[in-house]
């Protein structure tokens, strides 16, 4: 069974706390999301890092019940 929105949004936030994530169903089929991650944690770390972040808060669900995540990810501006 696919992970929910709600179930992703709130592994992320655990485990990259103070983060702001936005989910968005890209085929409409609960099965296919996109992610949008702003962390404090991100800042003066490579893209490739922020998204080892990101997975590494899913717990090891990518590539299991959850294998279809596009991430943007971003630092806080303000």
């Amino acid at each position: 069974m696919p992970m929910s929105a709600n179930e992703i949004e709130t592994m992320i936030k655990a485990g990259l706390p103070g983060s702001e994530v936005e989910m968005t169903d890209l085929a409409g089929d609960g099965d296919h999301w996109a992610a949008k991650v702003v962390a404090p944690q991100f800042a003066g770390k490579s893209r490739v890092q922020q998204h080892k972040m990101v997975y590494e808060s899913l717990g090891g669900k990518m590539g299991g019940v959850l294998h279809a995540l596009q991430l943007t990810t971003a630092v806080p501006t303000s």
